[in-house]
């Protein structure tokens, strides 16, 4: 839909292109996407009700992973519904959804990143000073930590979304994207995006390289302290309680800072889309999986219940 302003016609409506070249594989596509979906939210339910109902998890490190359940949960809901409904060719989003969507993609994002931070710090403190890991790691200051990481995500895109609302645009209204992105719209814009283009690589630098910076810090001072330890059996018990944080860790930077930190965006569209599933649909996916069978605590817990279920 466009409307007439200015001796332009200013587009109110976008078309999201969405996955192309499927060869009638829509319905396909569509099943995986869905039953991904639904298996997100069973598993991050699941992890976040075991966290819960076990008096034993309920410590600050799960309670972090409750957290983040809680995030990947809404993460997914913000973009599969839409490419689910894209699927079914229903294509339109106005610019205030699309707007929305970008905003609340990216704060639930920026949360992610800045609580797999403070997870870093929580296991820095239980290896390096585990004397005073209750002191410091009390009930409050997990509070305090996981309320900065909400109200970071929420403030931090805003001045990139400021910018991105006053953008014209007045040609074509295809979003050649899964979902409405930053790049992807601004690519539309019959005004200049110089500005724009700016402030999203500083804004994204500065919160990746700080986060990055933080974790590599707790885990270089993480290794040096197991890597005293005597025992072989003792180095990998105190290891393995990093293990499940360090592979979320690599699986959403990975993906997201290559996506949103390069100083070339003249990369094929298909390797953008690919790498827009793998943050956004893959790697949440994977993460119930990750906590679940890369933690022996929560494996015996599921283990119990199962066996519970069997001898009924």
């Amino acid at each position: 839909m466009e409307i007439n302003h200015t001796n332009h016609s200013l587009v109110t409506k976008f078309i999201i292109v969405g996955f192309t070249d499927l060869n009638g594989c829509e319905s396909l596509l569509f099943i995986l996407l869905f039953l991904i979906y639904l298996f997100t939210l069973s598993g991050n339910v699941t992890v976040i009700t075991l966290i819960y109902t076990q008096k034993h998890l309920q410590v600050p490190l799960y309670f972090f992973v409750v957290i983040l359940s809680f995030l990947e949960i809404w993460y997914t809901t913000v973009t599969i519904p839409k490419m689910l409904a894209n699927l079914l060719n229903q294509k339109l989003i106005s610019f205030i959804g699309c707007i929305l969507q970008i905003y609340f993609l990216h704060c639930l994002g920026i949360t992610e990143t800045y609580l797999l931070t403070a997870m870093a710090f929580d296991r820095y403190v239980a290896i390096c000073n585990p004397l005073r890991y209750p002191t410091i790691m009390n009930t409050t200051f997990c509070f305090h930590l996981i309320g900065c990481c909400w109200v970071l995500g929420f403030i931090w895109p805003v001045p990139q979304i400021l910018l991105l609302s006053k953008l014209k645009f007045c040609s074509s209204n295809k979003i050649d994207h899964v979902f409405c992105d930053f790049d992807p719209l601004m690519k539309l814009a019959c005004s200049d995006i110089s500005l724009n283009l700016s402030v999203d690589f500083v804004m994204f630098s500065i919160l990746l390289l700080f986060a990055l910076f933080c974790i590599i810090y707790s885990y270089f001072k993480i290794i040096s302290v197991i890597l005293k330890i005597r025992s072989k059996q003792g180095q990998k018990r105190a290891f393995s309680t990093c293990v499940a944080h360090l592979t979320v860790v690599i699986l959403f930077f990975g993906s997201a800072g290559f996506m949103y930190v390069r100083f070339t965006k003249n990369y094929p569209i298909v390797f953008d889309r690919g790498l827009a599933v793998i943050y956004s649909v893959i790697t949440p996916m994977c993460n119930p999986i990750i906590y679940s069978l890369r933690n022996r605590e929560i494996r015996d817990v599921i283990r119990k219940r199962l066996s519970k279920l069997n001898n009924y």
